[in-house]
């Protein structure tokens, strides 16, 4: 069990209280990453995959596989908050670590941002007498108050409503499944591989927008300080989290593609309107199926979803603050509550700011989303790199399987989709690593190098971890 003297070990106080389980890990990585979340973002895989969505998906799924599992070997090292920031500046350097953060930063400050638009902009539609700008700043209000009362309250709720979304899954699930079974839709594989349309570059850029669906499993690593059973359980949750998610994200890919009225201009023209898996919903059950799984997605986004991405980001936010990294305010921790306070107020006042203005852009939801991707997957092949150096190199360990084979291909299928990705993602996420840059160089000026506590004690603690 992880006990306050780890933290202490590396120069820090216990603030956070330590009261969540496995299972309340699992909930809360089900919830982050929406186990309904591909049908918001259905059409814009299906088009960029040529029809190969499943395929998407399932390549998704084994790429974070390995990404899962270089946490879990980062995450017993260092088994404290902030995430690749903590674990690159401590398994490599404090100034790789700073810029992992700053990247990584790119994928949690936006997270939540993009989860209120969405949801917004769907709640719009369905009831179009209440504005974009009023549901943003509902759902943000209600993230921030629960999320400042404290972790259990926030485990509590998110556990609530991630049964009703299994249960519009189940729903859906077997609604479609019916309705091909008795002549509606087309059973085919073509989900999973057309040679028509196969090509490993366009599959990998569909992965670089389908990410987005399975962000938030690495999302549980912020909460090794708020852990009862240990570090070891952060790593078996995200590796739970991750298989489970990614099976039930092929499954109803899967069916959706299947029930696609119009396969050919879904794949030539896109889905602009972001209405192609309700209108396979409709096909399979009617317009109340449809919009059961409008409404279900549009609150998922906005309610438990972005109040886990909230907490994730404050985490990440209160870890640089008290490494001096970040202005110090944001490691104040509330005493009544144990919860990183500013970190949690100012992550709700930057979303609603970010959501209200990307919602006065025509593009505001691809631009956010292609950001967010970027941004994580430069932060996870930093991971990979990490635990090579940290383990392999520094500790000189011998177990190439896990500290060299595992982290290398993770790195290769990673390297792969980046190259892939979207080319203003490329390009943005970029000019964003170079302020990134220019912001440590003013740290480096101002005699604020980025220095972590503890490393002394932690390479020392190192070798005693390699012979576990």
């Amino acid at each position: 069990m992880t006990t306050s003297n780890d933290l202490a070990r590396y120069g820090y106080r216990q603030e956070l209280i330590r009261q969540l389980r496995f299972r309340d890990l699992l909930a809360y990585g089900l919830v982050y990453m929406v186990p309904i979340a591909p049908m918001a973002i259905f059409g814009s895989v299906y088009a960029g995959s040529g029809g190969m969505v499943a395929l998407a998906y399932a390549i998704g799924v084994v790429a974070l596989v390995f990404t899962a599992f270089s946490y879990a070997q980062m995450v017993k090292a260092f088994p404290m908050s902030g995430s690749v920031y903590n674990y690159a500046g401590r398994g490599i350097s404090p100034p790789v670590g700073f810029l992992a953060g700053w990247v990584i930063l790119l994928d949690y400050v936006l997270v939540p941002g993009l989860l209120y638009l969405v949801a917004s902009v769907a709640m719009h539609s369905t009831v179009p007498t209440v504005p974009v700008w009023l549901w943003l700043l509902g759902f943000v209000a209600v993230n921030t108050i629960v999320n400042s009362v404290g972790i259990r309250m926030t485990a509590v709720v998110t556990r609530v409503m991630l049964v009703g979304e299994l249960i519009v899954l189940a729903l859906f699930l077997v609604v479609a499944g019916w309705a091909l079974a008795t002549g509606r839709g087309r059973f085919s594989w073509d989900a999973f591989y057309n040679a028509d349309t196969f090509t490993w570059s366009l599959v990998a850029g569909a992965v670089s927008i389908a990410v987005l669906s399975f962000l938030g499993f690495d999302g549980i690593s912020m909460l090794a300080e708020e852990t009862r059973d240990g570090a070891r359980q952060i790593g078996r949750a995200m590796a739970a989290v991750l298989v489970l998610a990614g099976v039930l994200f092929i499954a109803q890919t899967w069916l959706a593609a299947m029930l696609v009225p119009n396969p050919g201009g879904l794949r030539a023209e896109g889905d602009v309107n972001g209405n192609a898996f309700y209108d396979s919903a409709a096909v399979a059950g009617g317009s109340w199926l449809a919009t059961v799984c409008a409404v279900a997605t549009a609150i998922a986004w906005g309610l438990p979803n972005s109040m886990v991405a909230q907490v994730a980001t404050s985490r990440l936010l209160y870890a640089m603050a008290r490494d001096r990294q970040l202005p110090a305010f944001l490691a104040k921790v509330s005493v009544r509550r144990s919860v990183p306070i500013n970190a949690t107020l100012l992550t709700g006042v930057v979303s609603l700011a970010l959501g209200l203005y990307m919602a006065t852009r025509a593009d505001g939801i691809t631009l956010l989303s292609s950001l967010i991707n970027f941004g994580a997957m430069v932060a996870f092949l930093v991971l990979h790199v990490s635990v090579v150096v940290h383990h392999l190199i520094r500790r000189r360990s011998g177990n190439w399987f896990a500290h060299l084979l595992m982290p290398a291909i993770g790195f290769v299928i990673l390297a792969y989709v980046v190259v892939n990705a979207n080319i203003a993602a490329q390009r943005l996420g970029l000019a964003w690593l170079g302020l990134g840059v220019v912001v440590l160089a003013g740290l480096y000026l101002t005699g604020r190098r980025p220095v972590l506590s503890g490393l002394a004690p932690t390479q020392a603690a190192g070798r005693d971890m390699e012979r576990v």
